[in-house]
């Protein structure tokens, strides 16, 4: 078994593990953390526990230490510089006339690496841009292109149900989502109609689909014929949140009924004697 504790960097960002390295760690303590970008400041958000070591995929490094009143102090610093940075960089990428949008910059811990990121629609030479940078706020600069979802969470905004994004308020990562997804919940294929402001396929697609894909399990598919407390009749429709069936009966009227009260009819069956059905 090997201890280990998750750390987040950012709000609904995705959680890394370290190795706690005897230290007595609670949810909510900021701890210091080497990273590849060198130390970093995060938050723990699951409490040291013991898993299994086969589970552990890559080796973990350990947390540094808690995090002391001036890291903490020194991180508000450092987004102030942030601030700064980020109208530099916008300076130099009008200069240089880049086609790329500038939407974030992150010092570490310690100031000695600076990274920012943007989004473009393909590929950007910023050489030139990395070598302007570097010269002007005298540090290690690194330029990192960033996708379409990833745009959206870290500039946030709000969805089609008027709520903020998920991917910036808990959406920790993202899951692949299909168009098939959509068809489960009878939604239409307007691409308009199930894009999020990312302009990919809504994430939220994959919250319910377990649950539709279920509940629609329970209903006879449509053509299907079956018995009704008014009489024989055929399955047109359903509404599988509503748990009921929509049928046409034989006087070709349309009714809704709770799935309970629907039976499966095999109108061509033979009776025991060999005889069909009427």
């Amino acid at each position: 078994m090997t201890e280990v504790v998750g750390v987040r960097f950012k709000r609904a960002g995705k959680i890394y593990y370290f190795d706690p390295a005897g230290i007595e760690l609670n949810m909510g303590d900021w701890v210091v953390v080497e990273t590849g970008r060198g130390p970093e400041l995060g938050k723990v958000v699951i409490s040291p526990k013991q898993v299994l070591s086969s589970e552990i995929t890559e080796t973990l490094k350990p947390v540094v230490r808690k995090a002391s009143e001036e890291d903490l102090v020194q991180r508000e610093e450092f987004g102030v510089k942030e601030k700064e940075a980020l109208e530099q960089c916008q300076e130099t990428i009008a200069q240089l006339n880049l086609p790329m949008k500038l939407l974030a910059a992150e010092y570490n811990l310690e100031g000695t690496r600076l990274t920012f990121l943007f989004s473009a629609e393909g590929r950007v030479d910023f050489r030139d841009l990395l070598k302007e940078l570097t010269n002007t706020l005298k540090t290690r600069i690194e330029l990192r292109q960033v996708g379409p979802r990833d745009e959206a969470k870290l500039c946030g905004g709000f969805g089609r149900c008027g709520r903020p994004l998920c991917c910036t308020t808990y959406l920790s990562e993202f899951t692949p989502v299909s168009v098939r997804m959509a068809k489960e919940q009878d939604l239409p294929l307007n691409p308009m109609k199930i894009s999020g402001v990312c302009g990919r396929l809504l994430c939220c697609l994959s919250h319910e689909c377990e649950q539709y894909r279920t509940m629609k399990g329970k209903l006879p598919p449509i053509g299907q014929a079956v018995t009704t407390p008014m009489g024989v009749a055929t399955v047109v429709g359903g509404n599988p949140l509503k748990g009921t069936v929509v049928v046409q009966l034989e006087s070709q009227a349309t009714v809704e009924l709770p799935v309970e009260e629907v039976k499966s009819e095999d109108i061509g069956a033979k009776d025991s004697s060999g005889k069909s059905g009427a």
